[in-house]
């Protein structure tokens, strides 16, 4: 059987990005596991996210809760597409601490979308009730304000991606 060098997959873009659908079409390469993040709030916090400071709380158990198993995985030969937003140099650093921790690489894969087709596209998976959470146009703005880019500063190992990719 070939083996794969193991690889940290991190998302970053604004909500309607398209995070999502490419960490799923990266999980089809070999040896690659996707963890979402939403999921893992639905079920195991569901009853606790009433709020975007709720979703803050939990994402954040959540990160320490997985963190270590992450880099078993990492350690054990399997990359890994993490679904999480990696939308602040802060969770970016801690994303990167654990590829480094588990001595493999990592790839942020910066999806750059316009803040209007994000928008857009939340109003339409709203509409088609397929995702564990909906967004509100407000709290779509409030989320955006905390987005950051990468910056160069940060050391990631940045793939780009326009809204014309």
């Amino acid at each position: 059987m070939k083996t794969y060098p193991a690889v940290l997959h991190l998302m970053c873009g604004k909500a309607g990005a398209g995070k999502s659908t490419l960490a799923q079409r990266l999980a089809q390469q070999p040896q690659t596991l996707l963890l979402v993040e939403d999921a893992w709030l639905a079920t195991l916090y569901e009853q606790e996210m009433a709020s975007l400071q709720d979703y803050a709380r939990c994402s954040e158990r959540l990160r320490r809760a997985l963190g270590g198993h992450l880099v078993q995985l990492l350690r054990g030969g399997w990359s890994v597409a993490l679904d999480f937003p990696m939308n602040t140099p802060d969770r970016r650093r801690w994303a990167k601490a654990l590829a480094e921790e588990a001595g493999v690489a990592h790839c942020l894969h910066f999806l750059d979308v316009s803040h209007a087709q994000c928008l857009s596209r939340i109003t339409q998976r709203n509409a088609r009730g397929e995702h564990p959470f909906t967004l509100s146009e407000a709290e779509f703005e409030h989320l955006a304000q905390y987005f950051v880019p990468p910056a160069e500063e940060e050391g990631m190992t940045v793939l780009h991606y326009s809204e014309q990719d």
